[in-house]
């Protein structure tokens, strides 16, 4: 048998971190029989190389402001192109709603290497479905991780024909989880009080209502203990918790593999949320993000409606404490989780990584006109909707000066992405070839 091939999954940042997280299951699934490398725009990669072995490098986002939007996509061709050289990759996955052109033109300019489109359904019907014909035909193949509420997708890439459909993708698998005690035990928790796990976002006005509704509708459950993944405050640092709660803060990665420990769960309607406390059979309160392209209110719905899962109105804050306050009731609980278990393995990652290396080892593809053509297209398309959207920038630079690092370590990667420098990070055990050429990028597009 041949070298192990290497595949790299590039994903966008989404509002959470479902692109990164079935990057990452996949990448398990794949290493015993391939090298995965993840190149990621979404800040969680950090955790990624310590927590499973994975290397791993951060890509700036467009919305970092680290470089033009005119020469973004060239600087991510750029990236990419040179991490395939240095790897010898055979196969580029996108996870991602927008395949940016930069991935693209990547594979236009190393012709030997397949692109794969790891695009999810349930899409909202967004200005953003009328670029599906172009991108799905710039790709080589198109892959659609299963989802528990396929049958309400009514969504712009339901009724497509170019994906390969498989079973849901999940970080959460049972025979690597660890039990109730073990779990608690790894987070700190006493044994013998509840525990319920609330994962919704801040900072938005209506994150922050949604977010102290939630946490009222746990007043009142004896000896309760919470936990979240976040601090429950304001941009003002003022606290979204109503008084009479014992909170607990934690950060553990991944969280998949501890769910054990809760008696409940009240978390957004994401696609790893979904896909990890149901197959986990945890009982939850679903509170939809409308923001972005996931379609998270029909997949609420599909839950509610068959009685995976309690449905909370987004948009009405009454409900959504009465709602979380249904979980109080140890009955409703044993119903929620006694339905989960209803629900199939989600077994998409091992799928996936199969269909992968099938794809590793075809010959290469020749890249046409047509398609170089489309790469064109999806740029300039690119620009012009930033021009219109005017999309703000995360906090400023405040030096001119880059950070290059190889570190694994969680806390200085984390560290170096929210910073407001530059941060040029290369995988662990990266040549020096390499590293030359990734300097040669950064003066080019930051300059010296």
């Amino acid at each position: 048998m041949g070298a192990k091939p290497t595949i790299i999954f590039a994903t966008s940042n989404g509002i959470g971190m479902g692109h990164l997280a079935r990057a990452t299951a996949i990448a398990k699934a794949l290493a015993p029989n391939a090298e995965p490398v993840i190149a990621s725009m979404a800040s969680a990669v950090a955790e990624i190389p310590s927590a499973f072995g994975i290397r791993c490098e951060y890509l700036p986002g467009e919305n970092r402001g680290w470089t033009s939007r005119s020469k973004w996509d060239l600087y991510i061709r750029d990236r990419i192109v040179a991490l395939i050289d240095e790897t010898d990759a055979k196969v580029l996955v996108f996870d991602g709603v927008i395949p940016h052109a930069g991935f693209i033109a990547a594979r236009n300019a190393r012709p030997q290497v397949k692109l794969v489109w790891m695009r999810r359904g349930l899409w909202q019907k967004k200005v953003h479905r009328f670029a599906l014909p172009l991108q799905s035909a710039a790709m080589d193949y198109v892959i659609e991780p299963g989802d528990y509420a396929f049958a309400y997708d009514h969504g712009p890439t339901s009724k497509r024909k170019e994906a390969i459909r498989t079973a849901p993708v999940s970080l959460y698998q049972a025979a690597e989880a660890l039990n109730r005690e073990e779990s608690r035990k790894a987070l700190g928790l006493d044994q013998n009080r509840p525990v319920v796990l609330v994962q919704l976002g801040t900072g938005a006005d209506d994150a922050n209502e949604k977010m102290t509704a939630a946490l009222r509708g746990l007043i009142g459950w004896p000896e309760l203990q919470v936990v979240l993944t976040k601090e429950p405050i304001d941009k003002n640092g003022k606290s979204l918790a109503p008084e009479g709660l014992d909170l607990k803060v934690i950060k553990y990665f991944p969280l998949a593999k501890v769910l054990a420990a809760f008696d409940a769960g009240v978390c957004a309607t994401g696609y790893n949320g979904v896909h990890e406390l149901l197959a986990a059979k945890l009982p939850t309160v679903l509170v939809s993000n409308i923001r972005g392209m996931d379609d998270q209110e029909a997949r609420a719905k599909w839950c509610h409606d068959f009685g995976y899962a309690l449905r909370a109105n987004q948009a009405d804050l009454n409900n959504i404490t009465e709602t979380v306050r249904e979980l109080q009731d140890p009955n409703m609980r044993a119903s929620l989780s006694f339905k989960c278990a209803e629900l199939p393995a989600p077994i998409g990652g091992e799928e996936i990584a199969n269909k992968l290396l099938k794809i590793a080892d075809e010959p290469a593809k020749t890249v046409s006109l047509s398609q170089r053509a489309r790469y064109l297209a999806l740029r300039y398309i690119a620009i012009a909707y930033h021009q219109i959207a005017k999309e703000k920038s995360q906090a400023p630079i405040n030096s001119v000066k880059v950070v290059f690092s190889d570190s694994a370590d969680a806390n200085e990667l984390g560290t170096n992405i929210r910073s407001g420098v530059r941060f040029e990070q290369f995988f662990h055990g990266s040549s020096d070839k390499y590293r030359a050429v990734r300097h040669q990028i950064a003066d080019t597009y930051y300059g010296k």
